[in-house]
């Protein structure tokens, strides 16, 4: 049974993680509305590893229907306070939570991918003190490779692989979770970087050949960026989203 009240805590008592999660927002009649973040790089920069067909498509189309679907969603819950209307309230929650997490999670993934062989993707240079605490948990980056390697061919259906740092206990401990279809990380967990398993993501690449998808995005994630959020708090995270706002 979904828990609305662990939903309603975590994506809607506050917007101010989902502000400083997305990019852009303007305010209208007080109520946030959402906007698409522009990519760090062109369309064709991670080729041949993503296709620019499959990042236009993910970006432009897949993002963006999050975007518009959480703003209609948004729209209609406001509506529903404004009008003391307790059902129509909780009947918004599913569509905010799963079109708020995408919006979050896609503007966390196109900002932890770089063009290939770029100072951001060099390996363990662009991220020395993530590179040492991940030797620390799993004896080499090879062991973690392998282990988040195999918990992103792991997920059924849709879903996100994440690396994620716990600032709720040992400072600095790494993680590899999964999350179902759009969820979010939430919680005090820092999203490191994480990896889009959707078939959207690579299926017209790859087809049904998701392990060369996960194999090949290795050589585009951006390191760098991994790097500062490992060392930042969670939000720290969403600094440089924030600023835009």
């Amino acid at each position: 049974m979904v828990n609305l009240g662990s939903i309603w805590q975590n994506l809607l008592a506050s917007q101010a993680p989902l502000q400083s999660m997305t990019g852009n927002a303007t305010t209208m009649a007080g109520l946030a509305t959402y906007t698409l973040p522009q990519l760090p790089y062109a369309y064709n920069a991670l080729e041949p590893y993503i296709s620019a067909q499959i990042m236009e498509l993910h970006h432009s189309k897949h993002h963006q229907t999050y975007v518009t679907n959480l703003n209609n969603a948004l729209k209609v819950h406001v509506a529903a306070i404004a009008s003391s209307d307790i059902p129509a309230q909780i009947a918004q929650q599913p569509a905010i939570k799963f079109n708020g997490g995408g919006h979050i999670n896609h503007s966390l993934f196109w900002k932890n991918l770089a063009p290939a062989e770029t100072p951001e993707t060099n390996y363990p240079e662009a991220a020395s003190s993530l590179a040492a605490e991940i030797e620390k948990t799993w004896g080499s980056f090879d062991e973690f490779k392998k282990a988040f390697s195999a918990a992103l061919l792991g997920i059924q259906g849709s879903g996100w692989g994440w690396l994620v740092k716990e600032s709720t206990a040992e400072k600095g401990r790494l993680r590899i979770i999964t999350t179902k279809d759009q969820d979010p990380v939430v919680g005090g967990e820092v999203p490191v970087f994480g990896v889009d398993m959707w078939e959207h993501a690579y299926y017209l690449q790859y087809l049904n050949g998701k392990a060369a998808y996960v194999e090949n995005i290795w050589k585009v994630i951006n390191w760098k960026t991994a790097e500062e959020r490992f060392r930042g708090s969670r939000e720290d995270a969403f600094a440089d989203l924030k600023a835009l706002l």
